[in-house]
Order: C-alpha cells, then structure tokens, then sequence
C-alpha cells in the first residue's frame, strides 16, 4: 500500500514537471508586460509632443 501511494506521488511529480502549459501562459504574460511598458510610454512620449504642438497652435491663433 505505502508503495503505491508513493508510487503515485512521484508520478504526478513528474506529470506536473512535464507539464509545459503553465510554461507556455507565463512566457505570454511577460511579453504582455513587455508590450504594454513600450506601448505606456509611447503614449507619453506622444502625448508631449501634442501637448507642445497644441500650445504652439493656440499661440499662434491668439488664444490666451
């Protein structure tokens, strides 16, 4: 009995350490991460620049 259970426990041991799917969400998740740290400050990077070009435009139009 205590060998079959033990039997068991190394089997799915080595199930779980085969298992490669949980591998496979974690890899996506950080290219994920990756992408939306590029995309955040490309939002910002742009959003200064329009910022600037808006308050150039209102100048130039007399705005206040």
């Amino acid at each position: 009995m205590r060998q079959s259970v033990l039997k068991a426990l190394v089997n799915k041991g080595w199930d779980f350490a085969a298992n490669e799917s949980g591998v496979t969400a974690i890899e996506y998740a950080i290219i994920a991460s990756g992408l939306s740290i590029v995309i955040v400050g490309s939002v910002n990077a742009i959003g200064g620049a329009l910022t600037g070009t808006f308050t150039t435009t209102n100048s130039n139009l007399g705005g206040g």
